[in-house]
């Protein structure tokens, strides 16, 4: 397993797929107050919803690259073979690809929260809110690139399949960076918490069905 999540890392950050996520967050970032203007109390009325909804765009960037490959190498096979289950297979992969998608959008974060004018407060709320919901992105992103295998255009199908399920991510996370610390937090949290602990079954499900 810790092999796994090793190899993942290392073909996230030597592959380039780890470095897509925060550089599309940090572009949104700087064209946002672009598109609504300097006006600074706007930007920080509006900026952490926007920061958001990167975040769930980002989220998407490497679907195509979390299991396609292995499944045309035959890594998936081998795997099987030497009698790791899929649920494990995803287990992993779920966790190497939260490592090198979650702490690195959350450093560009701050960067991006300056471009936004966030004040302290709410920088500290959205950092505590994508700790929170980065683990459920990762998840459903993985759930999607397990359901999506061997299929052609990918990427759409993908967005069709993940932004409507990721949703209440979209509604608690903001409700958190408005000042809704209470229920949302405990939302936020029962909703990623119940994504993660559902993926590595949804993923190894359709990883066998794609064998088959």
């Amino acid at each position: 397993m810790t092999a796994l999540v090793v190899r993942e890392l290392r073909l996230a950050f030597t592959g380039g797929s780890a470095w897509l996520p925060p550089i599309f967050f940090l572009l949104v970032a700087t064209l946002f107050p672009f598109a609504v203007g300097p006006d600074g109390p706007l930007l920080a009325r509006t900026g952490g919803g926007a920061l958001w909804m990167a975040a769930l765009l980002a989220a998407l960037l490497p679907v195509e690259r979390l299991l396609e490959p292995d499944r045309a190498a035959g890594v998936l096979d081998q795997l099987a073979l030497r009698g790791m289950s899929e649920e494990h297979v995803a287990l992993a992969k779920l966790a190497g690809h939260w490592l090198s998608f979650g702490p690195p959008l959350m450093i560009a974060a701050l960067p991006a929260a300056a471009l936004m004018k966030l004040p302290g407060a709410v920088l500290w709320r959205l950092e505590l809110g994508l700790l929170i919901g980065t683990p459920a992105l990762a998840a459903l992103t993985l759930a999607v690139g397990a359901l999506t295998l061997g299929l052609r255009g990918t990427g759409a199908l993908a967005g069709l399949l993940l932004l409507p399920l990721a949703i209440p991510l979209l509604i608690f996370g903001a409700g958190l960076i408005a000042g809704e610390t209470g229920g949302a937090l405990k939302l936020l949290g029962a909703v990623s918490l119940l994504y993660v602990a559902a993926a590595p079954f949804a993923a190894g499900a359709a990883i066998r069905a794609a064998r088959d």
